[in-house]
């Protein structure tokens, strides 16, 4: 005979935390070494957004190369921030130079480019990249 006692579940469930949101708050901390040319580099494969003409998912890769001289973005809020674009309407080279934007008004720094790969729609596949300052 089977044993009839009720199993209990052996996994504990996660600590509620509250849900991260898209946000276009840019965070800051101090560079650890100012004054000394070095390069942060950000990569992502999964920045969308919408196309302002027909509201269909634009996805892209995004690369954020940068020179710091007194700040440095912090991650955490830079995923959240690129996430604030999944529902947002506009052109790649919108997106492109409004994230130059604000980024290099958030830290000020040296020298960055902002490059989009934006992925094949309409059998055309669509590169842009802008700067801001100049590279030591």
């Amino acid at each position: 005979m089977a044993n009839s006692r009720k199993k209990e579940p052996t996994l504990s469930p996660l600590p509620k935390r509250p849900a991260a949101q898209p946000s276009k708050k840019l965070e800051t901390f101090a560079s650890p070494r100012p004054g000394r040319p070095f390069e942060i580099v950000f990569e992502t494969e999964e920045f969308t957004s919408l196309c302002p003409m027909t509201g269909q998912p634009d996805f892209a890769r995004l690369k954020i190369t940068y020179q710091p001289d007194q700040l440095c973005v912090e991650s955490k809020s830079l995923k959240l921030y690129l996430w604030s674009y999944r529902n947002q309407g506009a052109f790649h080279e919108t997106v492109t130079n409004q994230i130059l934007d604000d980024l290099s008004a958030a830290v000020q720094p040296v020298w960055m480019r902002v490059e989009g790969d934006f992925m094949i729609r309409g059998g055309i596949r669509t590169l842009v990249a802008a700067e801001f300052g100049k590279r030591k």
